[in-house]
């Protein structure tokens, strides 16, 4: 069979212990944090090196076997959910920080290295990696690299692709190549760097990334504004950006995440709040107090009900954790919970959530919101108890990413599109754009076996086989 032949002829070039075939061990790697069915791999192979991973996808490539590529498991579309006969490729072992470089402002660092140590190691050099998704004491780079993840801080300093200044990445066929550049400019050739980055494992493996870093900021301050109804977000938001201030971060609650939130929040919410706003401002030391007490009172001055400012680390830390528990507490709120991280220009965000009202009577999916408001991408939930409700629930889906077309926005902010999106590619993008794209995966894995199945729709070309 493919498989037994891929595995033995990867075998010379692995560590001991570098394919797993215990049950117990592929069903932990069965699925990732989405909704999406879990297909048991046939094997878990383990690389420590690029020579390994380079190895192990020439076996696979020849022998026609699928690979699908994990870091850390915390995607939310199915990116990592292999498929029937496949092999997962864990990029755990390679988590290596191979070099801080203050002078140039960059880090190397391996594809398993988890986000939140990254973020410890740089910042105790006095430099900052402002990438943050919710995830980030469990993400892993590779991950981030691959659906191109953002996070609160995203509407000041961009996404992981704003970040990575070059790449090296394993091909399909097992060729290793450098793509980017190691500094700050450089336009030699296509960038095939910001092209791996987004693309989901489907075209390649990273295996060493190299990051764009910038001083740290000298001092943050967080505050928290309740608001009477969801119309003063956009008010309030607006009076912050023409006072020419540039928060790091403006995250939102609608009144039904808001709910979810207050029994457990161990803050003083008013009762009659509807919608709540975490607003960070960073800075210089000289600056920061003035600055969140000017970007406090605009806030109510737009119509905010109260305004708290953390006064401490400590209590900074209790206004986000209230935030990052935003999924884990709607998950015990229903059997069943999907999240699509869908993005409106920042101008529709009141027409988006209009439409989630809409869409919630109709269908009757209770259907809370929150996210980065500060660029438009909100994380719309859909809950659910009974399983018979779930084509209801397909309905609403279909109809938010629908109305998020028409209101000039995308279908993914930073989760991607994995399996669960890919049916919904078509409202989006023409097929003339969807053909041109699989042609580009074609490039690169002429055989289809590297993470098949993502991201185009169903009736697409993914994986051919052994020829």
């Amino acid at each position: 069979m493919g498989l037994d032949a891929a595995l033995k002829a990867m075998d010379p070039a692995l560590d001991s212990g570098g394919v797993v075939r215990d049950r117990a061990f592929r069903e932990a790697h069965a699925i990732d944090e989405s909704e999406a069915s879990p297909v048991v791999p046939e094997a878990v192979v383990r690389p420590r090196s690029p020579t390994q991973v380079a190895a192990v996808l020439a076996a696979c490539h020849r022998h026609g076997v699928p690979v699908t590529p994990r870091s850390g498991g915390t995607g939310r579309v199915g990116g990592a959910v292999p498929v029937p006969g496949g092999i997962v490729l864990s990029m755990e072992g390679m988590a290596e920080l191979k070099g801080i470089e203050p002078d140039d402002l960059r880090v190397v660092a391996g594809p398993g290295r988890i986000l939140g140590e990254l973020h410890r190691a740089v910042e105790a050099e006095g430099l900052f990696y402002p990438p943050d998704p919710n995830s980030w004491e469990s993400c892993r780079l590779g991950g981030n690299i691959a659906a191109n993840a953002g996070g609160p801080r995203a509407f000041k300093y961009g996404v992981t692709r704003n970040w990575v200044l070059g790449l090296q990445i394993v091909t399909a066929d097992g060729t290793i190549l450098h793509v980017g550049k190691p500094t700050a400019k450089g336009v030699t050739g296509y960038d095939l760097a910001s092209l791996v980055v987004g693309s989901e494992g489907t075209l390649a493996v990273v295996t060493e990334a190299t990051l764009r870093l910038i001083p740290r900021p000298e001092a943050v301050a967080t505050l928290l504004a309740f608001l009477p109804d969801e119309r003063t977000l956009g008010d309030a938001i607006g009076a912050v950006l023409r006072a020419r201030i540039v928060p790091r971060c403006l995250e939102f609650l609608d009144a039904l995440a808001l709910d979810i939130l207050r029994p457990q929040a161990g803050l003083d919410v008013p009762g009659d709040a509807k919608a709540m706003l975490l607003v960070e401002v960073d800075g210089a030391d000289r600056d920061i107090e003035q600055l969140a007490e000017t970007t406090g009172s605009l806030l109510l001055d737009a119509g905010a009900l109260d305004v708290l400012v953390a006064q401490n680390e400590a209590e900074r830390e209790r206004l986000w954790g209230a935030r990052r528990q935003m999924s884990r507490s709607m998950r015990k709120r229903a059997r069943h919970k999907l999240s699509e991280d869908v993005v409106v220009p920042r101008s529709r965000i009141g027409a988006l959530l209009a439409t989630c009202r809409r869409l919630q009577e109709t269908h009757g999916v209770r259907m809370p919101t929150y996210g980065h408001a500060g660029d438009g991408n909100l994380h719309v939930n859909f809950l659910w108890d009974d399983p018979a409700d779930r084509p209801r629930v397909q309905a609403a889906i279909r109809g938010l990413f629908e109305a998020v077309v028409e209101l000039g926005g995308t279908l993914s902010g930073e989760h991607g599109i994995g399996i669960l999106k890919a049916p919904y590619l078509p409202l989006e993008q023409s097929p003339a754009l969807i053909a041109l794209q699989e042609r580009i995966k074609e490039v690169f894995d002429p055989r289809g076996v590297l993470n098949p199945g993502k991201i185009f729709p169903a009736g697409a070309r993914r994986f051919h086989g052994a020829c």
